[in-house]
């Protein structure tokens, strides 16, 4: 019998936990409260627990991908939501093209690097 998975939800941190919230509600995720220092976000069935815990290094080197359907819409999309303008340290880089598909990056307010990109077909 072979073990069915459901889903991964990764746990990252938060230097401002209400700053961060406030971003990825902006970024077009729900949010599910689970306590005061914990939240799940989810944007259809992918999601992550945010937490207000803030370790430096940790922080520093987390990264995640998030696979789309199409990079240049959601580039677009990310433009669209002023994410610089409202949030300090966020950066966006655009989109860059290899050999096995393309993806943009999205910095969010503690530093964690969003790679989001699509395979090629």
């Amino acid at each position: 019998m072979k073990n069915q998975t459901i889903s991964v939800r990764p746990f990252i941190g938060a230097k401002d936990f209400e700053v961060s919230r406030n971003f990825y509600r902006d970024m077009g995720f729900e949010e599910s409260i689970i306590d005061t220092n914990l939240s799940y976000f989810k944007i259809e069935n992918l999601g992550f627990y945010l937490q207000k815990a803030y370790v430096k290094d940790w922080v520093d080197n987390t990264m995640i991908f998030l696979e789309v359907e199409n990079v240049d819409s959601y580039w677009e999309y990310l433009l669209t939501l002023d994410l610089t303008t409202k949030y300090k340290n966020i950066k966006l880089v655009p989109i860059r093209k290899s050999d096995w598909g393309s993806e943009c990056f999205v910095h969010d307010p503690s530093g964690i690097l969003w790679h989001i990109g699509e395979f090629n077909k």
